[in-house]
């Protein structure tokens, strides 16, 4: 099982700018010399992230590490152009010498939409019309193709065309079975955001996922499914606790104020670490126990992905918890 780290490039409240994104980069450096698999980086346009532009961020932690694979997480294909999109990712593979990935999803903030002179009713019919130009991008150096919300390409070549054959795009999903299926009919590695609640209610949708791959023909050494869930690694669970609650119960709050959730109580947290919530904090030990018992709920992952830094963490502290997850979950869970 490959494990590994997304981040939104979360700025701390005070911060200085410069250093909160070097930041970033630092931990992505660290994370490859940790012996981490994957570090990806989300894009949002919000005033408390720094990742609007998650490719550069992954182009210049390309250029300082020498294993990690670098992915975005996830790339908001709906308000973005397919061609340019394709073009930095490309870009990347190449900075990288051929360790880029995508993860395409529509994304779990509005604000892009509007930013970006697009209609918010127009959500799944942007996505699926962008996610089909990206892909015919991806395996045809000639393009020709004609839609809805973009001028139509007659016979264009695009460059620059990657290292990788092909690239990995990922489909980012949450708990829409349409979803499921696409990922599975068109043959993309499914990347499923596990914020809350418990895992297992997520296995009848996977089974969509596999069995709508198995009905298209793809081969099955290929299906690929992977988890984004938050959680964080500390020497005890009493410490990860003791570091995690306080900023997850915080910015919950806040984006639940947003969206009409109730405040975060402690009871609902201690649900959500417990042994079938979604949270997956603790020591190493516990940590690598819940990793292994939601691919089990989900019958069988190939990546498991910790989204750790938007609970107001200190920069030295998500160091220990890579620390902790390259020496000593990595081999728990792959022994």
């Amino acid at each position: 099982m490959e494990i590994g780290i997304d981040s939104f490039a979360d700025k701390k409240e005070g911060d200085d700018n410069v250093r909160a994104i070097n930041n970033v980069i630092d931990r992505i450096v660290h994370a490859d010399k940790a012996g981490l698999h994957v570090f990806g980086i989300g894009e949002h346009h919000r005033k408390e992230f720094l990742d609007s532009a998650p490719f550069m961020i992954l182009s210049a932690a390309a250029a300082r590490t020498k294993n990690i694979r670098l992915t975005s997480a996830v790339t908001v294909l709906s308000a973005a152009d397919p061609v340019r999109v394709f073009q930095n990712l490309s870009t990347l593979d190449l900075v990288s010498g051929g360790r880029a990935e995508m993860v395409a999803g529509r994304g779990s903030f509005s604000e892009a939409f509007p930013l970006f002179g697009f209609d918010f009713q127009d959500y799944d019919a942007l996505f699926k019309e962008k996610l089909n130009l990206i892909l015919q991008i991806r395996d045809n150096e000639i393009v020709n193709w004609k839609g809805q919300f973009r001028a139509a390409l007659e016979n264009q070549t695009i460059y620059p065309r990657p290292v990788q054959k092909p690239l990995p795009i990922w489909l980012g999903v949450g708990g829409t079975p349409e979803s499921f299926v696409r990922a599975g009919t068109l043959g993309l590695p499914l990347m499923l955001a596990i914020i809350g609640g418990q895992t297992n209610r997520f296995r009848s949708l996977v089974n969509l996922y596999r069995e709508a791959w198995e009905h298209a023909g793809h081969p099955k050494d290929k299906c690929k499914v992977g988890i984004h869930s938050l959680g964080y690694v500390a020497n005890t669970k009493e410490e990860a606790i003791e570091i995690y609650y306080e900023g997850y119960s915080k910015m919950f709050t806040k984006i639940g104020k947003e969206r009409g959730w109730p405040p975060v109580t402690r009871e609902h947290f201690d649900s959500q670490i417990g042994p079938k919530g979604a949270i997956v904090l603790g020591g190493p030990e516990e940590v690598a126990e819940k990793i292994l018992r939601h691919s089990e709920a989900l019958g069988g992952i190939t990546r498991f992905q910790f989204q750790m830094d938007t609970t107001d963490i200190t920069h030295e502290n998500l160091i220990k918890s890579i620390d902790l997850i390259g020496k000593e979950v990595i081999p728990r869970v792959n022994k």
